[in-house]
């Protein structure tokens, strides 16, 4: 099945902690559902020093689930991703604006 969010993508986040917060994908996962979003879902991490670190408590964003994002329209609103097939190539098309994600 063809990935309906992607790296680099610009989402709004619908439910959890961080609801209403916005920020870029900057990994997923498909095989777990996930994906990590830039300053959303941060989470402290205790680092050891190291030679080339300094360690300490360290804010790391943390996975959270593809059912709670949705893809930012042109407008800045969210938007469910739809597919249509153009020039024979299979392309995400935005569901409010009908507009194509990636061209």
């Amino acid at each position: 099945m063809a990935a309906k969010l992607r790296k680099g993508d610009e989402v709004i986040v619908l439910a959890g902690k961080d609801k209403g917060k916005k920020g870029t994908i900057s990994s997923v996962d498909p095989k777990a559902n996930k994906a990590v979003v830039d300053g959303v879902n941060m989470a402290i991490r205790h680092t050891r020093q190291s030679q080339t670190s300094q360690g300490g408590r360290l804010p790391k964003a943390m996975p959270m689930d593809l059912s709670n994002l949705a893809l930012l329209d042109a407008n800045g609103k969210a938007t469910r991703v739809g597919f249509k097939v153009e020039d024979g190539k299979k392309v995400r098309v935005a569901k409010t604006t009908g507009d194509v994600i990636d061209a």
